[in-house]
C-alpha cells in the first residue's frame, strides 16, 4: 500500500491519471436481388412436388443504407411492402446505418428505402423458406436540387477524433493530462476506447518516470522498510509503484468503467462561480457521467480504489499489508482525487496547449 505522501504528491503534479479507477452476414446475396432499383427480380421457378411439400419456414431481411460519400445513413425509413399484404411493415435504419425485418414470410418481396434529401430507392426480391437474405448495400443518390445533405457521422468516430485531441493534452507540453475532456458533451467512449486511453496513459514516459521518482523518496524514507535498502530495496519500491499505477489506471480507467457504463474521465466546468465550481470539482471524486450523459454514483473509482489496494496486499512487506490499510488508500484515493480535480479546475488548463474550443452543442 502506499503512504499518503506519494498518493497526494502524484494528485497535486498531475502526473498520473485520475484514480478513478455486423450481425452475422449469413448467406450470399442470390442471384434473382442483384437488379437495379425499381427493377423488379427473377420470378419463381416451378417448385417440384418435393419442393412443394417442404415446410415454409420464414425468414429475414437485412441490409446497410449509405450515402454516396460512404458515410451510413441514420434514420432512413426502409419498407418491407409484399402482394399479399395490404399495409408493409416499416423500419428506421440504426446508429450503423443498418436495418432489419424478421420472421418475414417467404415469396416476393419489395424494400423502398428513402431518407431527407435523398432520392427514394427501391429494391425487388425473392425471399426463400428460412433464409436469412441480406441485401448488398444500398447506396442513395441526392435528391435533385439539394446541394448540401447533412450527414452523420457515427459517435465512436467522433469519441475517437476527441481522444486524439486529449492525448495531445499535456501540461507544460510535457505532463500526460489524457483523463480530462475540456467539451461538456463529449461523445461517450467504447470500452476498446477505454482500455486503448488506460493503456496510452500507463506506458506513458512521464508515469513511468513518476513512479521512479517517489520510489526514490521511500527508499530516502525507509517507507516498507521490509523492502531494504540497496539496488534491490529500489527495485522492489519501483515494481511495487508501477503494480499500484497499472492496477489502478486499469480498474478504475477501463474494467469497471466498462462494466457499469461509466466516464473515467474529468469534465472541466469552467464556467459560474468560485463556490460553484469548487463543489462540482469536489463532487467529481466521488460522482460521474455515464455512458449516457448521466450524473450518478462513481462506482468504477471507488471499487477500483478497493481492489487495486486489495490486489496490493500480494506485493507489499507483510508488515503493510491487512483491511485497514486497504480502506485507508481508499480514502486517500478520494482525496488526492479532490485535490487532482480542484487544480483541473483552477490551474492545469492555463497550463495545458494544443487544447481543443469548447463546443457546447450535443453530439
Amino acid at each position: 500500500m502506499r503512504g499518503s505522501i506519494a498518493v497526494v504528491g502524484l494528485a497535486v503534479l498531475g502526473l498520473v491519471a485520475p484514480l478513478t479507477v455486423a450481425p452475422a452476414l449469413g448467406q450470399q446475396l442470390p442471384e434473382e436481388l442483384k437488379t437495379t432499383p425499381g427493377q423488379s427480380g427473377a420470378k419463381d421457378a416451378p417448385r417440384s412436388p418435393e419442393q412443394a411439400a417442404e415446410p415454409r419456414s420464414p425468414g429475414s431481411i437485412s441490409g446497410t443504407i449509405t450515402a454516396p460519400t460512404g458515410a451510413v445513413l441514420i434514420g432512413a425509413r426502409v419498407v418491407l411492402s409484399r402482394d399479399d399484404q395490404p399495409s408493409g411493415q416499416e423500419t428506421l435504419s440504426g446508429e450503423d446505418g443498418q436495418f432489419s425485418f424478421a420472421n418475414v414470410a417467404p415469396g416476393p418481396f419489395q424494400l423502398t428505402i428513402a431518407a431527407q434529401g435523398f432520392a427514394t430507392q427501391t429494391i425487388s426480391g425473392i425471399l426463400h423458406p428460412g433464409e436469412a437474405c441480406l441485401v448488398s448495400p444500398v447506396t442513395l443518390a441526392i435528391a435533385s436540387g439539394i446541394t448540401e445533405v447533412s450527414v452523420v457521422v457515427p459517435r465512436v468516430e467522433v469519441a475517437e477524433e476527441e481522444i486524439r485531441a486529449e492525448e495531445k493534452q499535456r501540461v507544460l507540453g510535457i505532463i500526460p493530462n489524457f483523463y480530462v475532456s475540456y467539451l461538456p458533451n463529449a461523445a461517450p467512449l467504447t470500452p476498446k476506447q477505454k482500455f486503448e486511453l488506460a493503456w496510452k496513459s500507463e506506458i506513458d514516459p512521464i508515469t513511468i518516470a513518476t513512479v521512479g521518482f517517489f520510489a526514490g523518496v521511500e527508499q530516502a524514507q525507509n517507507h516498507f522498510s521490509g523492502y531494504g535498502q540497496g539496488g534491490q530495496g529500489y527495485g522492489k519500491r519501483f515494481g511495487a509503484g508501477l503494480a499500484d499505477s497499472t492496477t489502478s489506471i486499469f480498474l478504475g480507467g477501463a474494467v469497471f468503467p466498462s462494466m457499469f457504463k461509466q466516464d473515467p474521465r474529468y469534465f472541466y466546468k469552467g464556467t459560474g462561480s468560485v463556490r460553484t465550481r469548487i463543489l462540482y470539482a469536489l463532487a467529481m471524486a466521488v460522482i460521474c457521467k455515464s455512458d449516457k450523459g448521466r450524473w450518478q454514483v462513481n462506482y468504477s473509482s471507488v471499487l477500483g480504489d478497493l481492489a487495486s489496494g486489495g490486489i496490493s496486499n500480494l506485493y507489499y512487506p507483510s508488515t503493510d499489508r491487512g483491511a485497514e490499510l486497504v480502506f485507508e488508500n481508499t480514502a486517500l484515493g478520494i482525496g488526492a482525487s479532490m485535490i487532482t480535480n480542484l487544480f483541473q479546475e483552477f490551474v492545469v488548463r492555463k497550463f495545458t496547449p494544443h487544447l481543443p474550443l469548447r463546443d457546447t452543442g450535443k453530439h
